[in-house]
């Protein structure tokens, strides 16, 4: 959006109101997406799974009576790396999220600094001592 000329000021505003208001529903709903997120994982054999959601936590792991079978340092060692493929894949689905969110947000244009309201004041002055 470029700058309006004085006797659109009104619209501009609104329009930069109405984006703004556009991309928080976005970021919002970005949130929310990530909330539903699941990323799931598991082991080569089938045994171990694993979901986490979109803030890394696990939500669920459900281990097969047969992956008990192999030993605790060996199923610990399975547990932990189907864990963190869940958590992984969970990062990569909620920050594929954030990057589209991100990505409408960097669509706002800059806002109106200084020297914008100073022209106008300036430019106000200027027409009434005309």
């Amino acid at each position: 959006m470029r700058p309006p000329a004085p006797e659109d000021d009104a619209e501009f505003v609104a329009r930069y109101v109405q984006k703004s208001q556009e991309i928080i529903r976005g970021i919002k709903a970005a949130q929310a997406a990530i909330g539903q997120v699941a990323g799931r994982a598991e082991s080569r054999d089938g045994l171990i799974e694993a979901v986490a959601d979109g803030h890394g936590r696990p939500t669920r792991l459900r281990i097969d009576p047969r992956a008990l079978r192999q030993g605790e340092r060996a199923l610990g060692g399975q547990v932990t790396a189907v864990l963190r493929a869940a958590q992984e894949e969970a990062a990569r689905q909620a920050q594929e999220i954030a990057d589209e969110a991100s990505e409408r947000a960097g669509a706002l244009p800059e806002p109106l600094d200084e020297t914008f309201i100073r022209d106008r004041v300036e430019q106000a002055a200027r027409n009434f001592l005309s």
